[in-house]
């Protein structure tokens, strides 16, 4: 990640933490402000777009979470329904298993 890029991170952050809105003018005046001075304009431009009205500290709480909420009920009710699940995930592994065993015919690499 370029110093451009991680100073318009950090400067995102601080008007999240704030509850401030994130606008491109709004970051350009932090980087500023911590003298930074070889950041161009683009770099505010698009983070403003990008999290235009997005919950940051959501967003940072639901990093490691997947598919996001949407995805939690769908998962939970598919686990809940039944033991089909565990049985097709076996189903699958022995097929895999049997196909990396049909690729290898005994030819390696420098043979």
């Amino acid at each position: 990640m370029s110093n451009s890029e991680l100073a318009t991170s950090y400067a995102a952050l601080i008007l999240a933490d704030d509850g401030v809105d994130i606008t491109a003018d709004k970051l350009q005046t932090l980087i500023k402000a911590a003298n930074i001075t070889d950041v161009e304009p683009i770099w505010t431009s698009l983070f403003a777009k990008a999290l235009e009205g997005k919950d940051v500290k959501d967003l940072l709480l639901n990093v490691g979470s997947g598919g996001g909420a949407a995805a939690a009920p769908t998962a939970g009710g598919a686990a809940a329904s039944g033991g089909d699940a565990p049985a097709e995930e076996k189903k699958e592994e022995k097929e895999e298993e049997k196909e990396e065993s049909d690729d290898d015919m005994g030819f390696g690499l420098f043979d």
